[in-house]
């Protein structure tokens, strides 16, 4: 059968039918966690409107770039050819602000572009270190990625920090009503129906959401229709400070791209990756932000809510996924598309991620199973999930009290031009 495709890592592509329901939920289920940290920069940075939705655009056009690298590779050495999907990473929202700041925006790029270097020597080095990351360490990396998503989707189910309307029945009813959807569809449906559960779910959210008012198009008619991509559109600047941390958090990414990647190989094609898959993802994880910082995007990263759909779904074509990397290409060059695209409620993003993020725990927890768990590494465990979600929940309040007083001091005029209904909190959370 044709749709069997679907689950061939190298098959053709399937009938479109097939394929763009699974790709379409990829992209829902990332594009607003993909927008978010550029509008935060954008209004910190003091961004005028054009430079605004330059940054967003930028940012949009150059995860679609990253994810075909790493769907497809450049050479042996470049891309993971897994099927990973890539966006900007809110990690670096809080140091990305402290620099831009203190020094401006030009300076977050050129301390991206060392960091993506430090990446690539990383990259290189990895088959060295491969013995540093056995799957008791890996699968506490997944576990520890999946246990820290759940805060941001209860959140969004909550209807978002900074709504006015946070908490209210109204964001609860419909983010369980979404749940509900996604889960039965999951245990109970057959063929595409399963196989596009979330989707589904979302699109049942957002048409419950539209009788309650709680989208708003007015994004849509005040965004451009075609918007190009720039060169060097912010400048690039060097300071040692900024590029120390920076090159930190690229490699603590690194090591996050590690998991991801054990996650996407246990949960969609039962096995773990290889070492040249580790490297090339590596590799082609540093070359991308490389290019980013070039074009004006925003540090990226593997999106591990995207890692959860390809383990719930098992579909792993990398065609399939490419199709997501087109529509994010598209969202970039024009804006309506991707203002379209973020009008969706978080409450609904919420109740259709919840599940998806459950499943990144849970395949992390079977990578840890396979390890005997003597005392010795039930404490590695531990103290590991304890260290990373407690350094995690830090990182993230911190970011989001930033984020908060940007958004509050900052908001001028020219900021309507481009508005994302809703909070501004990721949908993509990246360690």
């Amino acid at each position: 059968m044709e749709s069997s495709r679907l689950f061939e890592l190298n098959g053709k592509m399937p009938p479109l039918k097939n394929a763009i329901p699974i790709a379409a939920q990829h992209l829902v289920t990332m594009i607003v966690g993909c927008v978010t940290p550029a509008i935060i920069i954008s209004s910190v940075a003091g961004l005028d409107e054009k430079m605004s939705i330059v940054l967003i655009q930028s940012s949009l056009v150059l995860a679609a770039i990253s994810t075909l690298l790493q769907l497809f590779g450049v050479t042996k050495f470049c891309g993971a050819r897994l099927p990973v999907i890539i966006g900007v990473s809110f990690a670096y929202l809080s140091v990305m602000i402290e620099i831009s700041t203190a020094f401006g925006l030009e300076y977050v790029f050129g301390a991206q572009l060392v960091g993506g270097i430090v990446a690539i020597l990383f990259g290189i080095a990895s088959k060295k270190l491969n013995k540093f990351f056995p799957p008791l360490i890996t699968g506490t990396v997944v576990f520890t990625i999946g246990l820290s998503l759940y805060p941001t989707a209860i959140i969004y189910m909550a209807g978002g920090s900074g709504n006015p309307n946070f908490g209210s029945l109204t964001n609860w009813g419909i983010a369980i009503f979404t749940l509900i959807i996604v889960t039965a569809l999951n245990h109970y449906g057959k063929g595409m129906f399963k196989l596009a559960s979330i989707l589904i779910g979302i699109i049942c959210g957002y048409i419950v959401s539209l009788f309650f008012g709680l989208v708003d198009f007015s994004a849509i008619s005040r965004s451009e229709i075609i918007a190009p991509l720039r060169v060097v559109p912010f400048g690039i600047k060097f300071e040692i400070s900024s590029i120390i941390t920076m090159s930190i958090l690229f490699v603590i990414n690194s090591v996050q791209a590690i998991g991801d990647f054990n996650a996407t190989t246990m949960g969609g094609l039962d096995r773990e990756p290889t070492s040249d898959e580790i490297r090339g993802g590596i590799i082609g994880f540093g070359v991308s932000n490389v290019l980013s910082s070039l074009f004006g995007g925003l540090p990226n990263a593997t999106y591990s809510q995207n890692v959860g759909i390809v383990s719930t779904t098992k579909v792993v074509n990398k065609r399939v996924l490419s199709l997501c990397g087109i529509f994010l290409l598209v969202a970039g060059l024009i804006p309506k598309f991707s203002a379209f695209l973020t009008t969706i409620p978080q409450c609904v993003l919420g109740g259709a991620t919840v599940s998806v993020f459950a499943s990144i725990a849970m395949t992390g927890m079977k990578l840890v199973a396979t390890e005997d768990m003597n005392y010795r590494n039930t404490s590695i465990v531990g103290l590991s999930a304890t260290l990373g979600m407690g350094i995690n929940l830090l990182t993230y309040s911190h970011g989001q009290a930033h984020g908060n007083l940007a958004m509050v001091t900052k908001v001028a005029p020219q900021r309507a031009s481009y508005t994302v209904s809703g909070p501004r909190d990721p949908s993509g959370l990246a360690l």
